[in-house]
């Protein structure tokens, strides 16, 4: 494992110190957790899987289109 230092602001320290005692877990268990279900990675994470309901997307030309579909729905910041 790697040992990093990450910065919260008040009101999230304050809600992930609340969540560790609820759930008896270390703040790392607890950012490693919320990390990996983020990114889609690990154990119990579920990624939306975009290309699902891909048929339904509203748009008339979704096979020419698809990739550029796909890229908006897997974007960081979800621009569509």
């Amino acid at each position: 494992m790697k040992r990093t230092t990450v910065t919260l602001t008040d009101d999230l320290a304050q809600l992930a110190d609340r969540e560790i005692r609820r759930r008896r877990v270390s703040m790392s268990a607890l950012v490693r957790e919320a990390l990996a279900s983020y990114l889609g990675v690990g154990g119990e994470a579920k990624r939306k899987l975009p290309f699902a309901a891909l048929g339904a997307s509203g748009h008339h030309d979704t096979a020419r289109n698809m990739e550029a579909i796909l890229d908006a729905e897997w974007s960081p910041t979800g621009d569509r």
